[in-house]
């Protein structure tokens, strides 16, 4: 990726210097709107669109929710995450901007650190999504005659790589690869290396994630660990069932968006993949295990 396009919608000019300020960066090709308008018809355009649009709720001409329920309603830009901005932060609002389907609702005013790790949090999770796009092709005739298989994983490179390969398998391949990444990167970070949820959203901010995991994995304990994935092919379609050596978590607060958790760099990923990935997701026990089934359209034919 040479640069990064970045679209900031907001109809304060001090807003908009502040974020460039936090986007200053040879890696960002950033372009301001002063109003919901003007940042719609710079995507109509342009002619790549942004990879991430960052967006302030109350603007003039059009107003950021309306910008939002656009871009999603539009199969050119539905998958470009956008990060919702704005002093409108009661959880009533919150919802609305979620459930219009931002990817993050940030509060003003906020730490330039916060945005920026929700900034890196969503191209990160760009860039998986082009990196399943053009790889599952080339793995989907590999893997699709499987009925059955086992396997075993402990980095996040192999939680890369297995992700691409089982979403290979699926009807929805980029969808599922995306789900995939969450629930394995899951088993790995709060599973086998017990990195919990408020670490996690500490090390997203500083940018030191994935220097965390990397030291927990050379230690001998922790980095002995395995996590696995058992595959079987059904009747209605695929089962998937995702197991670690972790001592569980609280789950039932993450299979849902919750609004007390907007603000935060960290904690959509199971909500996202239950809603977008999977006909079903269900954690059993502690929490180390999770099955997850696709509908296969084709099965039974």
């Amino acid at each position: 990726m040479n640069q990064w396009r970045i679209l900031v919608a907001d109809d304060e000019p001090m807003n908009l210097e502040i974020i460039g300020e936090v986007l200053d960066d040879p890696a960002y090709l950033v372009t301001n709107a002063a109003n919901g308008e003007l940042a719609w018809q710079a995507m109509l355009a342009a002619p790549l669109p942004p990879h991430l649009v960052v967006l302030d709720r109350m603007m003039p001409v059009l107003d950021g929710i309306e910008v939002l329920k656009r871009i999603k309603a539009d199969p050119r830009f539905a998958e470009i995450p956008v990060i919702m901005q704005s002093a409108a932060a009661s959880p009533a609002e919150i919802a609305e901007g979620v459930a219009a389907g931002a990817w993050y609702y940030l509060p003003k005013p906020y730490a330039p650190r916060d945005l920026l790790a929700i900034v890196h949090a969503a191209l990160e999770e760009v860039a998986e999504r082009e990196t399943a796009h053009h790889a599952i092709r080339n793995r989907r005739a590999d893997l699709e005659l499987l009925d059955f298989a086992e396997f075993e994983f402990h980095t996040l490179r192999q939680a890369a790589d297995l992700a691409l390969s089982l979403g290979g398998i699926c009807p929805d391949t980029a969808s599922a690869a995306m789900g995939f990444s969450e629930l394995l990167v899951n088993a790995i970070e709060h599973g086998n290396l017990g990195i919990s949820y408020a670490e996690k959203s500490e090390l997203r901010r500083n940018d030191d994630w994935e220097r965390e995991v990397e030291r927990r994995l050379s230690d001998p304990v922790l980095g002995a660990r395995r996590a696995h994935v058992l595959f079987r092919r059904t009747a209605d379609g695929l089962s998937f069932t995702i197991s670690d050596e972790g001592g569980g978590f609280d789950w039932n607060r993450y299979l849902e968006f919750d609004p007390e958790r907007a603000f935060d760099p960290n904690g959509r990923g199971i909500a996202m993949a239950r809603q977008t990935s999977f006909s079903s997701l269900e954690y059993q026990g502690c929490g180390n295990v999770v099955v997850v089934t696709v509908r296969d359209p084709g099965a039974g034919t």
